[in-house]
């Protein structure tokens, strides 16, 4: 057994073997976590990433301890969650669900009044304002701000007891693109602090924008976590070839030994090392190419073939060990969570 990491020395966030069924509404149980073992350096931005449905808010729920695990180990610093979250909540912030303000009250007002309540000097309202950009709007009333100026109040709100850890569950989602440009600069501007941000989303192309790390999860697995430039760099090359009588082109590229999906108008060739070695395979059956481009891997691409060999209801086809583009930062343990939630319906994202 790994000897517990000490505290000052472990990740932000540690799971291990996580679990959690529930009941839907006809009540039949489900699966929405599956032996999760999730690893969260400490400082930077880390994306959670997967599909609607596959466990992300469930993980993140029981971290926070709003819902119970049935199995497995948690940790935020090192410290073994929930027995002991009163110990390290203070170090968390958190937006799992759209947090309420009063409309006709200004933004000022409404961090002024939680701050009151949360025991936190009213000067480090200005300072939170000013950190997610809402300094010269402060003043204005809550009901006359973007959807992307909310969002960003209510990271503001969870900025007030400065902690080290912030948990945003979809904090993109409904946001225009400026709006969703706002929140990815808010993002790194806290990772650039020292902070560490963990982002849920199933925007994988988004999440890449702004990630140094990233965990994708499917079914409530792991599928693969490291570095977002490890993980890209380790996927297959794809060409976007342009070509007439596509449909012999493709039996010649196959035939040849690369994979080809039909993109109509397009081929889109995979696992090329060579881009050239496609023109010269098509040249010679007198086939010409009027269109090859490279296309970049991305974590969309990643995640598309971490879950080919998963079917729609959750089993694996061709299981395999999850992807780690580079070992995790310290392992660290915590007491075993043995509570089962036998009531509770939740849904299971």
């Amino acid at each position: 057994m790994a000897a517990t990491a000490p505290a000052g020395d472990a990740p932000a966030i540690v799971t291990r073997g996580l679990r959690k069924t529930y009941r839907t509404r006809r009540g039949k149980r489900r699966v929405a976590v599956e032996g999760l073992d999730l690893t969260v350096p400490r400082g930077g931005v880390h994306g959670f990433l997967g599909p609607n449905g596959s466990g992300k808010t469930t993980s993140i729920r029981m971290l926070l301890g709003l819902a119970r695990a049935d199995a497995g180990t948690m940790e935020i610093f090192g410290t073994p969650v929930p027995a002991r979250l009163p110990d390290v909540v203070a170090r968390v912030g958190a937006i799992v669900e759209q947090p309420k303000f009063f409309p006709a009250f200004t933004g000022r007002k409404n961090l002024t009044l939680l701050a009151a309540a949360i025991g936190v000097p009213s000067q480090e309202v200005g300072r939170v304002l000013e950190t997610v950009g809402l300094g010269e709007r402060a003043d204005d009333r809550f009901k006359s701000y973007s959807l992307g100026m909310k969002q960003r109040l209510a990271i503001a709100a969870t900025l007030l007891k400065d902690p080290d850890l912030l948990i945003f569950d979809e904090p993109t989602n409904g946001l225009d693109p400026a709006g969703i440009r706002e929140i990815r600069h808010t993002m790194r501007g806290l990772a650039d602090q020292g902070k560490t941000v963990l982002v849920s989303s199933h925007i994988l192309a988004e999440v890449q924008l702004v990630a140094d790390t990233v965990s994708i999860i499917g079914h409530g697995r792991l599928l693969a976590s490291g570095r977002v430039e490890d993980l890209v760099g380790g996927a297959a090359g794809h060409v976007r070839v342009g070509v007439d009588e596509a449909d012999r082109a493709a039996g010649v590229l196959e035939a040849s030994g690369w994979t080809v999906r039909r993109e109509s108008p397009h081929l889109l060739v995979e696992g090329v090392d060579d881009a050239a070695a496609i023109t010269r395979a098509l040249a010679a059956e007198m086939l010409f190419v009027r269109e090859l481009v490279p296309v970049k891997a991305d974590l969309e691409q990643v995640f598309l073939e971490l879950t080919s060999g998963v079917d729609s209801a959750g089993g694996d086809v061709h299981p395999e060990e999850p992807r780690h583009a580079a070992p995790p930062d310290g392992t660290g343990t915590a007491a075993r969570q043995g509570s089962t939630d036998d009531t509770t319906t939740e849904d299971a994202r």
